[in-house]
């Protein structure tokens, strides 16, 4: 019913325009085509110029509506670089725009064609073509060049005291592996992947696979002010590590090892205080459209102080060890004496007591 209404009113909204058309050009037939022409063209200018400012005033009023909601300063020590980056370009662009559009609207204004002014043909200057080709093309340039510089030191080789963390997509959620004491992640083989016993396909003949510790909730653990670095695959299809408040994303693609590194700089803890928001967390979203649970492809991450982090560590326990743990022995059965036809009976390959029916 809504649809039907809605396409209603787009077909009266053609209507009205119509009519007002026909109208239109009956009243240059009854008036005079000059001079309604000459009234059309200062209306135009004058609603021209409104649109001008009122738009003007739209984007005042946008910035000062979504400022709050905006992202607060860079969680990490390359991000501050991105801002940096952002605002620059903001800036340029900003001024840009500003002097473009106050120009068109102007110009559309005050030479609005009058009985008096006859359009003028200026159909080629060398001269300002290079000017508003070089210029542009200049300052584009210095961006692109500001921006490769940042991706370079994101993608760069991390320091040997980086720590290693693997980040792992799969639909429709992330999986986290962390080196164990020996500080080396074992190797892995796609052959091997199993969702109940092995999710990574981690290779147990690999003794570096011993003491590897998964979240498989997806949540990554990090000590602030270390810088960390990420090795990022996928099990299926094409994914995206977004961090937005460390301003990096990285994809992930199957079969395709890629990898950043950055440094946290401030805890989950400190970010609450700066937010002064009890309940934020850092995420990690999934930045690539991959299937029908994109949406829900989340996952967290905790900044916390290098002993916080040796003691979560600490308590978790390895990934071999959750998998391959030596069955647990069958509680002993409380004995019950036999009364009636009841007797014990010995089942086959059981050593516990039961009771069986004659």
């Amino acid at each position: 019913m809504s649809g039907f209404i809605a396409i209603a009113l787009i077909l009266l909204v053609f209507i009205i325009i119509y009519q007002i058309a026909k109208a239109s050009e009956l009243a240059m037939i009854l008036r005079g085509e000059e001079k309604v022409k000459a009234s059309t063209n200062r209306l135009m200018a004058w609603l021209l110029m409104a649109f001008f400012l009122l738009g003007l005033y739209g984007i005042w009023e946008c910035h000062e509506l979504m400022m709050p909601k905006m992202l607060p300063d860079s969680a990490s020590v390359q991000g501050v670089q991105y801002d940096s980056m952002y605002r620059v370009t903001v800036i340029v662009t900003g001024i840009v725009f500003f002097l473009t559009q106050a120009l068109l609207f102007w110009f559309a204004f005050r030479y609005q064609s009058t009985e008096k002014r006859t359009s003028f043909f200026f159909p080629h200057n060398n001269k300002l073509e290079l000017i508003w080709t070089t210029i542009p093309a200049i300052a584009m340039a210095v961006l692109v060049a500001i921006g490769l510089r940042n991706w370079v030191s994101m993608t760069s080789e991390a320091p040997k005291d980086a720590a290693i963390v693997e980040i792992v997509g799969k639909q429709f959620n992330w999986i986290v592996r962390y080196p164990g004491n020996d500080g080396v992640l074992g190797t892995r083989d796609f052959r091997k992947i199993d969702d109940a016993n092995n999710v990574l396909g981690l290779d147990w003949k690999d003794r570096n696979n011993m003491d590897d510790i998964i979240s498989a909730n997806g949540e990554l653990h990090m000590v602030v002010n270390k810088p960390i670095k990420l090795i990022i695959g996928s099990r299926d299809v094409i994914h995206d590590v977004g961090l937005p408040h460390f301003r990096m994303k990285m994809d992930a693609v199957p079969g395709i090892i890629t990898t950043l590194w950055f440094t946290p700089r401030y805890t989950t803890a400190q970010m609450k205080e700066i937010t002064k928001n009890p309940n934020f967390v850092y995420e990690i979203s999934c930045d690539q459209m991959c299937g029908k649970g994109h949406y829900a492809m989340r996952g967290t991450v905790v900044v916390e102080t290098e002993a916080e982090y040796k003691a979560w560590l600490a308590s978790q326990q390895t990934y071999y060890a959750i998998n391959n743990a030596p069955a647990a022995a069958p509680a002993d059965s409380a004995s019950v004496a036999p009364t009636g036809s009841e007797q014990p009976a010995e089942q086959p390959g059981n050593n516990n007591q039961t009771i069986v029916k004659q």
